[in-house]
């Protein structure tokens, strides 16, 4: 068995949507991101602290990643894990704590397997609960298929020990102070694995299938050459780019609802331009490398500040209070709020247009006019 499946988990909203963007995807060669490196340690580090915790046996991971918001997210992670093994342990006596599982989901998704950051296996409920370090992208967990393949593992190896009838499945995303929880009936997760995963997963694994392109995009290693894609987003170009007043309402609401995955496709293309040019010696018709603007900088802090004060500045420091982020992590959240909290406000954000989708409450309008009007007012 390889170390990578064809039909990963957590690359099935993907390929669930785009099914033969995962046989494409493997003409393209792997590359860590720096972001990519730094949830590896996180997760290395998450998982050594929560077997700690549970008095298993682990040996501290060494990262250059380490950092103390690492530490900070990592330990939250494992209180939050404590906390649902403690409930779980309140419908069920002895419950299974299962850390980095190994998961078969392969009688639905061919060749199909995955590891879970951490479960709770036990009568009643089946707890999946996945660690994600990002913090560019927020995870829902309602309908995530990721979760929902590792639930179909789980329950592969230990349906028979336990009497399960729900499956709970929580993203815990500290960096984006996201606790997001969602459960389904076994009988409903069964359902959708034979009705739909089922099918599609044997379209992606032949490639076959027709290319779909969509938020699904951001991830795939084939996008910025997708033609399916590219076509898409140039789909725009029927509106002749005209200025919003000579548009529709409905023409508006069109390019609102494709404009951000327009810019990420965008920057996409310039960033594989760039890369090619820099690293591969490819030249563009009408392009060429220039050096971009640079900043200068010190070469040597201590002997600058040296000089300067011998040859009689003294005025060359300025002293600024940590950020209050900092100032939250450095004390822990507690004390920070018993020492601090009185200090602490919090003014309205800039009203921002979003997709009906998405999970924020509206706000009134004529509200928030008045509330920016004070804020300038005593500001």
């Amino acid at each position: 068995m390889s170390g990578h499946a064809l039909l990963s988990a957590s690359g099935a909203h993907k390929w669930l949507h785009c099914s033969p963007s995962a046989c494409l995807e493997q003409t393209y060669a792997d590359r860590e991101s720096e972001a990519a490196a730094e949830g590896t340690a996180a997760h290395a580090l998450a998982e050594y602290k929560l077997k700690t915790a549970l008095n298993q046996q682990a040996e501290r991971p060494k990262s250059q990643y380490e950092t103390d918001e690492m530490n900070v997210c990592t330990e939250n992670y494992v209180e939050f894990v404590l906390e649902s093994i403690a409930q779980a342990r309140l419908l069920c006596r002895d419950p299974i704590v299962l850390i980095e599982q190994h998961l078969d989901f392969s009688c639905y998704v061919p060749d199909g397997f995955g590891t879970g950051d951490a479960m709770i296996v036990g009568d009643g409920v089946l707890h999946i609960i996945d660690f994600k370090y990002g913090r560019g992208v927020l995870v829902d967990a309602a309908e995530n298929p990721q979760m929902m393949l590792y639930a179909l593992g789980a329950l592969q190896q230990f349906g028979n020990l336990y009497d399960m009838n729900q499956a709970s499945m929580t993203i815990f995303q500290p960096r984006r102070e996201n606790v997001s929880t969602w459960s389904i009936p076994i009988s409903e997760l069964l359902s959708w694995a034979d009705s739909i995963l089922k099918p599609r997963a044997g379209l992606a694994y032949d490639g076959r299938g027709d290319f779909c392109p969509g938020d699904w995009c951001t991830f795939c290693k084939a996008a910025v050459k997708c033609r399916a894609r590219g076509e898409s987003k140039l789909s725009l170009a029927k509106y002749e780019f005209a200025l919003p007043p000579l548009l529709t309402d409905e023409e508006i609401e069109d390019i609102l609802l494709r404009v951000d995955d327009l810019n990420r496709w965008a920057n996409d293309i310039i960033g594989y331009a760039t890369d090619a040019a820099v690293n591969h010696g490819k030249t563009w018709r009408g392009f060429k490398l220039v050096e971009s603007r640079s900043m200068r900088r010190f070469l040597d802090e201590e002997a600058v500040a040296k000089t300067a004060q011998a040859a009689g500045y003294r005025d060359i420091y300025r002293q600024s209070m940590i950020p209050l982020t900092d100032m939250e992590r450095l004390m822990g959240k507690e004390q920070f709020g018993a020492i601090l909290g009185r200090f602490v406000i919090k003014l309205p954000g800039k009203p921002t247009l979003v997709p009906s989708s998405d999970k924020r409450q509206p706000i009134n309008v004529s509200n928030t006019h008045q509330e920016f009007k004070e804020d300038i007012e005593h500001g």
